[in-house]
């Protein structure tokens, strides 16, 4: 379809797509946020009752609400879902078809992304999912079979024929997926918009004119509310992480951070960093103690002052962090998509406000010409050093006051009214934050909408093309933008020579997926200065059992140890890059959980990486969970490290009840549960405010029946053993 776009009904989009792709149906929806979820259903239900039309779905990160596994459960989350997503929130059918393995066998479902442990027990989820790069992915789609469609969630600013559209959370893989399959001179797919009122409108290369899509559908027919990620809690092991990761960012730097516990850590990290720096230093030297080998790498690479210069944030997520630093004065650091420019300014020549005498040092690092002209003033008019009305007449420069500038700038005379000119103006076009897609909790999107001035044009939706990675003809630019950049992810397992799983378990089944992380990583290492730092926390629970996060080997890698470089747990930094293998060994090694560093050991020493002479320091006898609190509790006491750093969206009580909960999960999930769930049982004692959240379970005084007057004890118990009296 040609020309403007128009705006059809649910049903009349579905009927369009199969008018496009017949009995064989192949379409895209964006990963996270913006999948339009009632458009995908009704096509899913379509084809679902039809057997004899094949329908696959290209996305990744299907969003969907939790789900109780268990009674207690449910009582604890229907109510907290129901506020949070809202009680009409559409689920994705595909998702709970999924889930329960009931997928129609004439639909397939490939994604490139899982919600984190959402599809471990889905066999058709696990047979399609397709692991790529995040990069990749519009390559692969246009190397693939035909596409007929791709719809997304899209933003509007405006009325009628001057109306401008935004693809707002995801412009990520849109435009590269169009532009890959336009270059290979295949039919493009039909661009189906459909319009949401709360999606913030962003810009950069989100925005995009109505004559983009084949068809609009308004929001008001299929409206679903956004879905928000609840604010997330910390715990001291979290908190760990994120301090001892804080210290290895550079001011002046760049930085890429994810989502999640560790995420918030390094964020509430830098917070106090720069907000309430004395203390910090004592949080950092209470965990560190004396620790020369951090102390030498956060002297060449981090530090530990608060931010004069700023950060410039380029990730392909944006989330709830990186407002947080926004607003705190951190996320200061503005880049500009002129290499001269940016050079200038990193060099402190000039400074993002031109000041007199700045003609000149401009002209010293030949950003202005010998001789200017028609080329020159729209340079500087862009780039708002000279005002709009600015012109190039009669071989010299007009400006509205009537001053006419000669365009030969070694004549002092010349350079001076130049500077009198520009005296005063802001570069205009700084980013201060490049996305590919963004997701987050309520606030965050209050917040993107409410944008304006700088705050809004410094926040540039991009493609993911451009974020992941410095290919494509940016190169130079890129590498004078990304200085310093520091690559925060986190993955679930690391080898004591470097290698890390992120992405799936030693049996290959696939917990979420590489992402980006792949590309980050590499570019680290493509970068000067750059560096990735892979967390983790040194242990898990498992069936009750607490096994090391940090092994010899194991059976999957996302990222290979030829490509190691910075992990962090909570009892330290390991530099690994261009290290031996011995070195590598006893760096992961003093950073591992003191009830499993004899057994590593003696792994590295059979594998010949340790001499056989090798004895474990002592210091690293002392990485345990009971040392690590005794150093941070007076911290957390004090209120410096809050259980839910950036507020909470469960309720006091609900925030009660969840540690006693995951008590009673912890504790069910043990092989000798019994004799402590029996004691909860028989005597479950007392605690302030326990009646009020057995009421929230609707437990309280009128349960009537046998089972759930048992739950009620039980509950109580756990509340009193999980040592929550507040």
């Amino acid at each position: 379809m040609n020309g403007p776009s128009y705006s059809i009904s649910l049903d009349d989009a579905v009927e369009l797509i199969l008018a496009r792709g017949g009995d064989r149906l192949a379409i895209a929806a964006p990963l996270g946020l913006g999948k339009p979820n009632h458009l995908i259903n009704a096509l899913y239900r379509r084809i679902k009752a039809d057997g004899a039309r094949r329908l696959t779905i290209y996305t990744a990160l299907s969003l969907d609400p939790p789900e109780a596994g268990s009674d207690l459960e449910r009582r604890f989350l229907a109510p907290f879902v129901e506020r949070q997503f809202g009680a009409d929130y559409p689920r994705l059918d595909y998702v709970v078809d999924l889930k329960a393995n009931r997928l129609p066998p004439n639909i397939r479902v490939q994604e490139f992304y899982f919600q984190s442990g959402a599809m471990l027990h889905s066999a058709r989820a696990q047979r399609d999912y397709a692991s790529i790069n995040y990069t990749q992915v519009a390559r692969d789609l246009a190397d693939g079979e035909a596409l007929h469609a791709i719809m997304q969630l899209v933003a509007r600013r405006g009325s009628g024929n001057t109306a401008r559209y935004s693809l707002s959370c995801n412009p990520d893989v849109t435009l590269d997926v169009l532009d890959a399959i336009a270059a290979r001179g295949k039919p493009r797919p039909l661009v189906i918009g459909v319009v949401h009122p709360d999606l913030p409108f962003l810009g950069g290369n989100a925005e995009v004119g109505a004559e983009w899509f084949d068809a609009l559908i308004e929001e008001g027919e299929a409206k679903q509310p956004l879905f928000a990620l609840p604010l997330g809690a910390v715990d001291l092991t979290e908190y760990a992480i994120g301090l001892h990761a804080s210290a290895l960012v550079r001011d002046g730097g760049t930085l890429q951070i994810g989502i999640g516990a560790l995420s918030d850590a390094i964020v509430q990290g830098l917070l106090l960093r720069h907000r309430r720096n004395a203390e910090y230093i004592d949080l950092l030297r209470a965990l560190r103690g004396d620790d020369p080998v951090a102390d030498e790498l956060i002297d060449r690479h981090g530090g530990v002052a608060p931010f004069a210069r700023g950060l410039y944030g380029a990730s392909e997520m944006v989330m709830d962090g990186f407002m947080h630093l926004r607003r705190a004065g951190i996320l200061t650091r503005a880049v500009y998509d002129d290499i001269a420019l940016q050079r200038v300014l990193d060099a402190g020549v000039v400074g993002t406000t031109l000041r007199s005498g700045d003609a000149a040092r401009m002209r010293g690092a030949n950003l202005l010409p010998v001789r200017m002209d028609a080329a020159t003033v729209e340079h500087l008019v862009r780039l708002g050093a000279l005002r709009d009305d600015a012109a190039w007449r009669d071989d010299a420069l007009h400006l509205a006051d009537g001053t006419i500038i000669a365009a030969e700038l070694d004549d002092l005379a010349n350079l001076a009214a130049l500077d009198r000119a520009m005296a005063g103006r802001r570069w205009r076009g700084g980013h201060y934050l490049k996305g590919a897609f963004f997701l987050g909790s309520k606030e965050f999107y209050a917040w993107l909408r409410e944008l304006e001035g700088d705050d809004y044009a410094g926040l540039w939706m991009s493609r993911v093309s451009d974020v992941n990675q410095l290919y494509g003809g940016r190169e130079q630019l890129d590498t004078t933008q990304r200085r310093d950049a520091r690559f925060f992810n986190t993955c679930m397992i690391a080898t004591a020579l470097g290698a890390a799983a992120s992405d799936a378990l030693e049996d290959g089944r696939v917990v979420s997926g590489v992402g980006g992380q792949y590309n980050f990583v590499a570019m680290a290492h493509a970068l000067d200065g750059g560096r990735s730092v892979l967390l983790l926390r040194a242990t898990h629970e498992n069936g009750g059992r607490v096994e090391s996060n940090i092994r010899w080997n194991y059976g999957h890698t996302t990222i290979p140890r030829h490509l190691r470089d910075i992990y962090v747990t909570e009892y330290g930094i390991a530099d690994l890059r261009g290290k031996s293998d011995e070195a590598c060994a006893r760096a992961m090694l003093a950073i591992c959980d003191a009830r499993f560093v004899d057994e590593l050991a003696k792994a590295a020493i059979r594998a010949e990486k340790l001499p056989r002479d090798f004895q474990v320091p002592e210091a690293w006898r002392r990485n345990t969970p009971a040392a690590l609190r005794a150093k941070l509790a007076p911290f957390a006491a004090s209120g410096l490290l809050p259980p839910f750093p950036f507020g909470s969206d469960f309720s006091s009580v609900e925030r009660r009840l969840l540690p006693a909960l995951l008590w009673l999960k912890r504790q069910l999930g043990q092989r000798r549960c019994w004799p402590v769930l029996l004691g909860a049982l028989i005597a479950p004692g007392n605690v302030a405010g326990a009646d009020e959240c057995l009421a929230r379970l609707q437990l309280g005084q009128r349960v009537q029946s046998l089972r759930e007057r048992l739950l009620a004890r039980l509950v109580r118990g756990a509340l009193v053993r999980s040592g929550d009296a507040s």
